[in-house]
């Protein structure tokens, strides 16, 4: 049987954790690769017919004039008016929105992660990767819809991630000296360059991959957390779509997450 791990054990690998959330969700939120933000604001006129006013005199001629904006300025001008961070789109939506933004953002992030090889490096050969990118994907959630909904305070935040994930009514209270500076430390080392360098893919992944190890350390307490139903256990037991079966698992036990987070924090 394995040995109890102590709260303190818990809140000492969560701290840190949550540490590393703010520049993780950051990149995660702020990635704009198509250079949206710079165009909100910047969406052409509409005339009183509800034209682009731009294409006033030329309508339908892009290809004969050579229309500097052209197919490709237009379909960024659609995207800048999506539920994008930065966008005026998002700027209008409510906290559960935003947080369902977040939901398929996290989910659909951890996914493409197990998906693309070789990006763990050598951690996906020690460790199972539903398990690890379920736990820091789930967490990653939690620490956002919180955000979305104006909760910062790290000890709020450890012991939300304590509910749900381990289901532990943790009592969390401001570290010492001594255990804040070592929380600082792994937060540091946890998060790498991502802090102070530009988020791309491989490192917001990088740092993804190391919150799994870091979460490693409560192996025993991972199996507690959000899952999908008995469907997605068996289907995920078999040959050939087993791998479909756990990523719906996977995918509903990231829902159930986020409605028992906002359960806890009373906007439910």
């Amino acid at each position: 049987m394995a040995e109890s791990i102590s709260d303190g054990a818990v809140v000492a690998v969560l701290r840190p954790f949550v540490r590393v959330t703010r520049p993780l969700l950051r990149g995660l939120r702020e990635t704009d690769p198509f250079g949206l933000r710079a165009r909100v604001g910047k969406q052409p006129a509409k005339t009183a017919g509800g034209g682009d006013a731009r294409d006033i005199g030329d309508a339908g001629d892009d290809r004969d004039t050579g229309d500097e904006r052209g197919v490709r300025e237009k379909v960024l001008d659609l995207l800048a008016a999506a539920q994008v961070p930065g966008t005026a789109a998002w700027a209008s939506m409510g906290p559960a929105e935003r947080s369902h933004w977040w939901v398929r953002r996290v989910g659909r992030f951890t996914t493409l992660v197990a998906a693309v090889p070789g990006i763990g490096g050598a951690v996906v050969n020690r460790l199972p990767v539903s398990a690890v990118l379920g736990a820091v994907g789930q967490g990653l959630l939690l620490v956002a819809i919180a955000g979305e909904h104006g909760v910062h305070d790290e000890d709020r935040l450890v012991g939300l991630l304590g509910r749900v994930l381990f289901r532990r009514e943790l009592v969390v209270e401001a570290p010492t000296a001594a255990a804040d500076r070592a929380a600082d430390a792994r937060a540091a080392e946890l998060t790498g360059d991502l802090a102070d360098s530009r988020p791309t893919l491989q490192r917001v992944a990088s740092v993804v991959w190391r919150l799994g190890r870091a979460l490693w350390a409560v192996e025993g307490e991972l199996d507690k957390r959000p899952h999908g139903n008995w469907f997605h256990s068996a289907l995920g037991n078999l040959p050939v779509v087993g791998a479909v079966g756990k990523y719906l698992g996977e995918w509903s036990g990231l829902q159930r997450a986020a409605r028992e987070a906002e359960k806890l924090l009373g906007v439910t």
